[in-house]
C-alpha cells in the first residue's frame, strides 16, 4: 500500500509543503542536523466524504530498506498540518519511537515521501500501533491520496 497504484480507486489530493518544493532539498531545520521537527504540509482537494487523514513519512533509500520516519492517523479533516505539531494518533516508527524522526541519511541524497491518505472513517487503533496494523485498518476506507517528496543529504559526516 505504498503507492497510489496500490490503492485503487481514489481521488487525488494536492499535497505540498511551504518549506520546500516537491522533489527539492528540505531545509535542515526538519532533520537530525536541525531541530528535527516536522515540516508544515498543505492539503488540497480533500474529498467531501473524508472523516480523517493518515500521514506516512518514509525513506525508500535507506540502506536496510524503506525506513518509516512518522506514522500518524485519525488526523481531523484539515487543509494544513502545522510545523512541529502532532496532528493525530502516532504509531511506532522505525526508530522505535512514537514521534517524527527527521531525515538523517548515513550517506548520499535520500528521498522522503510525505504521503497523505483521506479515509471515510476513523481508525480504531491504540496509540503506538505499527504500520502494518494501520495499513490493514485503513485498507477499505481510502477515498483520497496524495504525496510530496523532499530530498536531503547530510552536510556533516555521520559520527559513530
Amino acid at each position: 500500500m505504498k503507492t497510489a497504484e496500490a490503492i485503487g480507486d481514489y481521488k487525488a489530493l494536492a499535497v505540498r509543503s511551504p518549506a520546500f518544493a516537491d522533489h527539492a532539498m528540505m531545509p535542515s531545520l526538519y532533520t537530525c542536523e536541525g531541530e528535527n521537527i516536522n515540516p508544515p504540509l498543505e492539503i488540497g482537494d480533500v474529498p467531501r466524504e473524508t472523516r480523517s487523514l493518515v500521514l506516512i513519512v518514509e525513506d525508500p533509500d535507506a540502506p536496510a530498506g524503506t525506513w518509516l520516519h512518522w506514522l500518524v492517523w485519525n488526523i481531523p479533516v484539515t487543509h494544513a498540518i502545522k510545523e512541529n505539531d502532532v496532528p493525530g494518533e502516532q504509531g511506532l516508527n522505525d526508530f522505535g519511537r512514537r514521534n517524527y524522526g527527521g531525515p538523517c541519511p548515513p550517506s548520499g541524497t535520500h528521498r522522503y515521501y510525505f504521503r497523505i491518505y483521506a479515509l471515510d472513517d476513523l481508525l480504531e487503533l491504540p496509540s503506538g500501533s505499527r504500520r502494518k496494523a494501520v495499513e490493514e485498518a485503513m485498507r477499505n476506507h481510502i477515498v483520497g491520496f496524495g504525496e510530496t517528496v523532499g530530498l536531503y543529504k547530510r552536510t556533516k559526516a555521520l559520527t559513530l
